[in-house]
């Protein structure tokens, strides 16, 4: 069996790694498609140190965010409700339903912080009420908050 040799990815290429990365690939394909193409690097000394240096950046990063969605957690959690007001009918029914849009503007208007709304989990909501709504602030922080439906 032929044995692999190691390279650092100089972009992301599919199906292997992303730019930074140190993979293991076959010596023919690291020979003759991603050295000449410039997609990777031969390991040296001074190129694993580049590497680790780059991913104890990138660690550093994630935890600052990770601290900053946690925060935000908190601020949302201390405001408590979010009202979104919405026409309604007979039996404090809606005409049509409630979105993650909707939410997304709520929260905005309350804290000033603008949220991408595919990150807003609402349940089918089609009365007037408290409803609970689940929001991904980061891959490892989710917020639950209250959300009040109201009739205007």
């Amino acid at each position: 069996m032929a044995k692999r040799v190691s390279v650092v990815l100089s972009e992301d290429v599919v199906s292997l790694g992303k730019n930074g990365e140190l993979v293991e690939v076959a010596p023919g394909y690291a020979r003759n498609f991603l050295l000449p193409q410039g997609k990777a690097v031969p390991v040296t000394p001074a190129v694993l140190r580049q590497v680790e240096h780059r991913q104890a950046k990138e660690a550093e990063k994630q935890a600052a965010l990770k601290a900053e969605a946690e925060a935000f957690r908190t601020a949302l959690v201390t405001i408590g409700r979010f009202t979104v007001k919405k026409q309604t009918g007979g039996d404090d029914v809606l005409f049509g339903t409630v979105t993650n849009g909707d939410v997304a503007e709520a929260i905005e208007a309350a804290t000033k912080k603008e949220l991408d709304r595919r990150d807003i989990l609402v349940p089918e909501i089609h009365r007037t009420g408290t409803y609970k709504v689940q929001v991904k602030l980061h891959p490892e922080v989710v917020a639950e908050i209250n959300l009040e439906v109201a009739s205007h």
